[in-house]
């Protein structure tokens, strides 16, 4: 698809160069590829997740622990999948789906994703709304006004650069965390009651709470975003490199997520255990805030709720409106001033917010908080199926495409999610059309047949016609062969000696080898006299004895040195000896002599190292060794080539 060059800003050059992670030592690599999952976390802690957790807290308890938990475990599986997306073809989730999609489907996909944005900006609003009308007691309308301005915040982040940011980030959710803490110690909830939530159990009456958590966890936004954020790193070009991205990246997301949910069990867990236990049921979340008081007898609690509220808040409209912008880029290659994107998000945000304000307060706030999220789960299907789509196309990902084993799990994922959509949708549209006309469902049914014809469509239509590749660039099986690297663990070098001058050479390379592997040494020499080759170890010779010797007197010498040397006096054909003993012994590297002789010599002296070389499957070095004179005096004696 041809679309005309943007002159905006890119949200890749918004925050200046990218970081270096060019360090020496794995924790300090690791430390500089920290920060891109935590800017994702905060989505998973919004002021959305409150309602939901509340909610589900509140009405039923610890029952739905177990949603919190597999909500957490898709969101490490998708967001995963996001940063290698991201890290492998240098292209985040919607400029993928503007490549690999038809120019209709690919609008819709960019409406469905800003409907997505606006429903998580929404719960954004929502929640610094609150934070603000709790902590200073200011008028929700009023908070609406303030909430439009808080927008600049991340203009002016941006200029401090990239990691300034993932400080003031991680800082606000430190902040959540700590608040929560508190909530937990002061509530004293049942640790029996918690561990039993942990056993997966739904009651029908918890499906809307349970598919809006699982839409306020695995946000559909944040699988754009984090795409995105991840080519924020200056990763190598290479195999090499990407896979240690992916690595740390993993490790990012890990720790990252696994804090976002011990957040979301604290909320439910203190909704549970300040609420549900005592039979109070939350109709918003200001009730909550007020009912703490109440309820734990401590002005700390109601604090420490507002001020995580609206560090939630606030930390969820940065990654909010960074999503919108990459949303928009990534969908239709068109930029806009970051300002005027994010004035944009926010007053598509704000108008459901005043207009629910003005209609019905407080109680109206708290329901179009939890739906939401729940609009949030019903577009989730059409982010995470082109994500696993994507990421398992060996012709996008190469090397990094994904295995079977993390095919199954995805797929499964998003069946999950798909299946409770599907139930959600038909319940709630059964409980609104039950005795409607007939031209009511016709008009209803015609959008919904559009979405499932969609959602069929990119579910399907890649198993019966595979994508295309990415890469409009000359590619070669680099990758491949870059993917087979491997650290080569030498634990044994045997050393084919051939009782000649050029030794010195031979042994003076394995040493080295053996002091940078740690290994030890055997040295191998074979007697192939024509007594030798006839009786094998049973015969004896003059030669036989020297060679014994000299195998002895070597071994003395290299002990000298504090290695661990061995030897073996091998009988018959070189080739053939040296690789029997290779198998038996157990060698993982073996140096062999080379005279550099060639053509007529070769059937005069024999050739050994091209025989031995085909025959072994472990690494070979050959060495060039002058013992030319020593082989012609032998005749053909010794390992000779």
């Amino acid at each position: 698809m041809h679309t005309r060059e943007p002159t905006g800003q890119s949200i890749h050059d918004s925050f200046g160069p990218k970081i270096g992670v060019k360090k020496r030592g794995s924790l300090r690599r690791l430390i500089a590829f920290v920060g891109p999952a935590y800017l994702v976390s905060v989505g998973y802690m919004d002021p959305g997740n409150w309602a939901t957790d509340i909610e589900g807290g509140a009405r039923f308890g610890y029952m739905l622990i177990w949603v919190l938990l597999m909500s957490n475990i898709m969101a490490l599986v998708l967001q995963t999948l996001c940063a290698r997306l991201g890290i492998a073809t240098g292209l985040d989730l919607a400029q993928g789906c503007r490549r690999e999609y038809p120019r209709p489907l690919n609008f819709f996909l960019w409406i469905l994703a800003e409907v997505a944005i606006a429903a998580t900006d929404l719960a954004e609003v929502l929640g610094t709304i609150v934070g603000l009308n709790l902590l200073f007691g200011l008028p929700l309308l009023w908070g609406c006004a303030v909430t439009a301005l808080d927008t600049f915040l991340l203009l002016a982040l941006q200029r401090l650069g990239m990691r300034k940011m993932e400080a003031f980030i991680v800082m606000l959710v430190a902040t959540i965390g700590s608040c929560f803490l508190i909530e937990i110690y002061l509530a004293k909830p049942d640790w029996g009651g918690i561990a039993a939530g942990f056993v997966p159990h739904l009651d029908p009456s918890a499906l809307y709470v349970a598919i809006g958590m699982i839409g306020a966890t695995v946000m559909p936004h944040n699988l754009y975003l984090h795409s995105s954020l991840v080519q924020s790193r200056a990763v190598s070009n290479t195999v090499t490199g990407k896979k240690e991205a992916c690595k740390y990246n993993l490790i990012d997301s890990t720790v990252a997520l696994n804090a976002a949910f011990l957040v979301n069990a604290a909320i439910l867990i203190m909704a549970a255990a300040d609420f549900h236990s005592r039979g109070i049921l939350v109709t918003e979340i200001q009730q909550a805030h007020s009912l703490l008081d109440g309820v734990l007898g401590s002005r700390l609690a109601p604090i420490a709720f507002a001020v995580a509220l609206l560090a939630a808040g606030q930390s969820s409209t940065i990654t909010g409106t960074l999503s919108g912008q990459i949303v928009m880029e990534g969908f239709l290659n068109l930029r806009m001033r970051p300002w005027l994107r994010r004035i944009v998000t926010r007053g598509i945000a704000l108008i459901p917010a005043v207009i629910v304000l003005a209609a019905s307060g407080d109680s109206g706030l708290y329901r179009l908080l939890i739906l939401s999220q729940v609009v949030l789960s019903l577009q989730l299907p059409f982010a995470t199926i082109p994500l696993i789509h994507f990421t398992s196309d060996p012709k996008k990902m190469g090397v990094f495409a994904n295995r079977n084993w993390v095919k199954i799990v995805a797929w499964a994922i998003a069946a999950i999610i798909v299946v409770l959509n599907l139930k959600l949708v038909f319940d709630e549209l059964s409980g609104w059309l039950g005795s409607s006309p007939a031209w009511i469902w016709v008009l209803v049914m015609i959008p919904v047949t559009l979405v499932l014809a969609v959602l069929a469509y990119i579910t399907f239509g890649p198993f019966l016609h595979p994508g295309r590749q990415w890469e409009e660039t000359i590619t070669t099986d680099a990758h491949r062969v870059a993917d087979a690297i491997e650290p080569v663990r030498v634990r044994h070098i045997g050393v084919a000696l051939q009782h000649a001058p050029g030794d010195g050479v031979i042994i003076s390379t394995a040493v080295a080898e053996a002091k940078v592997h740690h290994a030890r040494i055997t040295l191998l020499h074979v007697m192939d006299a024509p007594g030798t080759l006839m009786m094998g170890r049973e015969s004896w010779s003059l030669h036989g004895a020297e060679d014994q010797a000299y195998l002895e007197h070597l071994t003395r010498e290299i002990e000298e040195r504090d290695l661990p040397v061995e030897f073996l006096l091998l009988h018959g054909h070189p080739a053939e000896a040296i690789v029997t003993a290779v198998a038996e012994i157990g060698l993982d590297m073996l140096v062999m002599g080379s005279h550099g002789h060639r053509g007529l010599d070769d059937l005069v002296f024999g050739q050994t190292v091209s025989a031995v070389r085909h025959a072994i499957a472990i690494p070979v070095l050959v060495v060039r060794s002058h013992g030319r004179e020593r082989a012609q005096r032998s005749g053909l004696r010794g390992v000779a080539e």
